[in-house]
């Protein structure tokens, strides 16, 4: 990671240079995006009385991470900006990988449909009684109907069509056919 320094600087120790290069390598791994090159960091320095302060801005996906240092020596000021970006980089990674996501439509706005694993219910007794879909006569659909069922699909034995018996709320069955 490169970083551009802007306001009035000091001049750093070689040591001092190369743990802020250090820890600006970190963060660039941290930053690393795939097809995008190396990140900018951009450096504001300003001191006010006897204090340094050093602003560190970095753009990650498109989120600016930004982090003001304060410390009595600039040097210590920018390492303390360098930390606060990496524990938000570390925040942001971490919400960004916690969170569901779901497929938006650019246009609307709408998420995409989210599909859910279902338990498939044992099949019910007059489905396991006739798995094949035999045809039935009006009079055997009668006796197969239970007593706490509502009503019952089958298929018409003379005409070869689907017809449905419904229990009414009196206890008496009617015959729908199409």
């Amino acid at each position: 990671m490169k970083l551009v320094y802007t306001g009035k600087q000091q001049e750093l120790t070689p040591p001092q240079q190369r743990k802020v290069d250090a820890r600006a390598v970190k963060l660039s791994k941290l930053l690393l995006e795939k097809g995008r090159g190396e990140k900018d960091g951009h450096v504001v320095l300003s001191k006010e009385r006897h204090l340094h302060h050093a602003e560190l801005t970095v753009r990650f996906f498109d989120h600016p991470l930004a982090a003001l240092g304060t410390a009595t020596d600039q040097f210590t000021a920018i390492l303390n900006a360098l930390d606060k970006v990496e524990h938000q980089l570390l925040k942001f990674r971490a919400r960004w990988r916690d969170t569901k996501r779901t497929m938006e439509s650019k246009a609307g706005g709408e998420p995409a449909p989210v599909f859910r694993k279902v338990r498939m219910k044992p099949p019910r007794q007059d489905e396991a009684r006739r798995p094949n879909g035999k045809p039935m006569t009006l009079e055997e659909a009668v006796m197969s109907f239970d007593e706490e069922q509502d009503y019952m699909v089958f298929r018409d034995a003379d005409s070869e069509k689907t017809s449905v018996l419904v229990r009414r709320r009196d206890g008496k069955l009617d015959l729908i056919q199409p």
